[in-house]
């Protein structure tokens, strides 16, 4: 039988899932990174990822209908409002249209989804039927890869900004409003999962639950790699780049 692991331990083991597995590692993204794709392959990737913002806000709707007590509802309702956006704050979906509508892409476009790739739909979807699904622990311990976003936020800004002549720093308000929001996440989530994983079942459910998360970003870089890079099979109906770019 499995032991139970200490707090401290479970949270080593979280993060040793996030160094094997978090999709930083992607070769896509040491493409997008070190400035080696065209401008209509960063468009090709900025469309298909504004289908997983969109759906991070559904997802933690779904959560939250699930929470038990009102100090929880208000504590994870504000990541809701960092992507739908309250009062001044127009959120990190209308931020990342800015990227992608400053990239050439026509927001209706975006917006409708039409036009990504079918892995893709089938990876956001697969991550909110998840949270729908699976209990409250699992859901929270889903958003754990967040220990390991503001890495790749700073990276993401660095190599934008560096390699691409059609990005300004305009373009980058996403990434840098995630530096300060992912660590505050995460903070609570992961006291969360420290706290309420306290038998061998559930310390292996959450551990699941990391590994099935970084899965299903790691699918979706999969597939822009194989429509946009290599060997360049693109779907019926997906985004194509235009020749010149």
């Amino acid at each position: 039988m499995t032991a139970v692991m200490s707090p401290a331990d479970l949270e080593a083991a979280l993060r040793r899932i996030g160094a094997e597995r978090y999709h930083d590692q992607h070769p896509f993204h040491h493409l997008l990174h070190g400035g080696e794709l065209t401008k209509g392959q960063v468009q090709a990737w900025a469309l298909n990822r504004f289908a997983y913002q969109a759906i991070i806000p559904r997802k933690d709707a779904a959560l939250l209908a699930k929470l038990p007590t009102r100090e929880l509802r208000i504590e994870w309702r504000q990541r809701m409002f960092d992507h739908d956006g309250i009062g001044d704050d127009e959120g990190g979906i209308e931020r990342w249209l800015v990227l992608t509508s400053a990239l050439g892409l026509k927001r209706e476009d975006v917006i409708s989804l039409r036009a990504i790739l079918p892995g893709t739909r089938f990876a956001v979807e697969a991550y909110l039927h998840f949270v729908q699904d699976r209990p409250i622990l699992e859901g929270i311990a889903s958003s754990l890869t967040e220990l390991f976003a503001p890495n790749i936020h700073r990276e993401r800004i660095a190599g934008l900004m560096a390699h691409y002549d059609f990005v300004d720093d305009s373009m980058l308000g996403y990434f840098r409003r995630r530096l300060d929001q992912a660590p505050r996440d995460v903070t609570f989530a992961l006291e969360y999962v420290k706290e309420n994983a306290r038998s061998p079942e559930s310390q292996q459910a959450v551990l699941a639950a990391m590994e099935f998360k970084t899965s299903m970003l790691w699918a979706q870089l999969d597939a822009l790699y194989l429509a946009y890079v290599t060997p360049g099979i693109i779907a019926p109906g997906a985004f194509v780049p235009e020749a010149a770019n």
